[in-house]
């Protein structure tokens, strides 16, 4: 319940009508860069970052996170290392961090080590997109047992059957994807979404995050009113290959 809880008490401040969630992968292009980009974030009004442990086969990731991936294991990015930055953050800056990574992480690393670590480091959730409910029996309780938050995935083509069926084991708030496919690639928001959020509303009483195409000022604002938590991921990686860490600060600034 910790991270819902954080959730709806950000939501309850006055003019926090919609959360910002960011996202990282952890290595990519160097843990420094990582720190720099991550301070910016915070000091530019960020609640939630998503941390991503790199994975060679991110399969819900587009190009641009795929390529992030593949270099900070290239790089030489280690599980280690990635906890012990997390460590660090969770330290310095007081909002909610998760970890975004794929099941052969933790199960390589032992499941109920990677929970016990990310409790002692005080991570608040896990987003783990290959595995569903139906599998890692124990993954879901520990999640329990831990108070660390699985967040599950809602998509365009869920039922609304399935959709309740991932409500009942999700917790600190549920991720819409605003469109099929992967990462990356700009959204077009019309009269669909507007049906499918609203299915979504209906099918879970957790906050709902938006994400997969987040990329500007006007898609927050639509969001607004709609989901509770606007996520943006593949714009920032982008900016920070362009334009380098420091245009983070006045991008994130500019979104709200």
């Amino acid at each position: 319940m910790q991270l819902e809880q954080s959730i709806r008490a950000e939501l309850d401040r006055p003019g926090k009508d919609i959360l910002l969630m960011t996202h990282i992968v952890l290595g990519y292009p160097s843990l420094d860069i990582n720190r720099e980009v991550v301070r910016q974030m915070v000091d530019n009004g960020v609640e939630i970052i998503e941390m991503q442990i790199p994975f060679s086969e991110p399969m819900a990731d587009g190009p641009t996170i795929v390529r992030a991936n593949q270099e900070a294991l290239e790089a030489g990015t280690t599980v280690r290392e990635c906890l012990e930055f997390a460590e660090d953050m969770c330290k310095e800056h007081d909002i909610s961090f998760l970890f975004m990574t794929y099941y052969n992480i933790l199960y390589k690393y032992g499941v109920e080590a990677f929970f016990k670590k990310a409790k002692e480091i005080g991570i608040k959730g896990f987003i783990i997109p290959d595995l569903p409910p139906e599998e890692g029996e124990e993954f879901w309780a520990l999640a329990s047992q831990y108070d660390i938050a699985p967040t599950l995935i809602y998509a365009p083509t869920s039922t609304e059957e399935r959709m309740q069926e991932l409500a009942a084991n999700a917790r600190g708030f549920i991720y819409c994807v605003a469109r099929k496919g992967v990462t990356g690639k700009q959204t077009d928001f019309d009269a669909s979404f507007d049906q499918y959020m609203a299915r979504c509303r209906r099918n879970t009483s957790l906050p709902l995050a938006v994400g997969f195409g987040i990329s500007c000022r006007d898609d927050i604002a639509y969001l607004t009113g709609k989901a509770d938590i606007g996520v943006i991921g593949t714009a920032t990686i982008n900016l920070v290959d362009d334009k380098g860490p420091e245009a983070v600060g006045p991008f994130i600034a500019s979104l709200r």
